[in-house]
């Protein structure tokens, strides 16, 4: 599997946050398209590592920015979808190794 999320598993992911709370899935899916596609962005042009927690607050933040939804949905939607967040996240430190690595940086 590449570290790039399908269409498919974010659809996946939007179904399950319209599911689990009351919004709608154009609103869920812009969230979650959003954020997705800035990790994996960051992923590919970073060289940096970061870690877990940093990295899901740098991409609410930016999901916040882009789409001009309120702090709290961004966060509920994000965090609903954590598990997709967490594959691509493993994903993306398999294909950069050198996050992994806590050397003097």
């Amino acid at each position: 599997m590449g570290h790039a999320m399908t269409d498919q598993e974010i659809n996946r992911a939007v179904q399950y946050v319209v599911a689990s709370t009351s919004y709608g899935r154009d609103t869920v899916a812009e969230i979650i398209t959003t954020g997705f596609a800035e990790l994996a962005a960051m992923a590919a042009t970073s060289s940096r590592q970061f870690d877990r927690p940093t990295l899901l607050e740098y991409v609410c933040r930016w999901t916040m920015a882009k789409t001009g939804q309120p702090e709290p949905l961004v966060r509920e939607v994000l965090g609903c979808a954590s598990r997709w967040l967490d594959e691509l996240y493993e994903a993306l430190v398999q294909a950069h190794p050198e996050w992994q690595q806590k050397s003097d940086q």
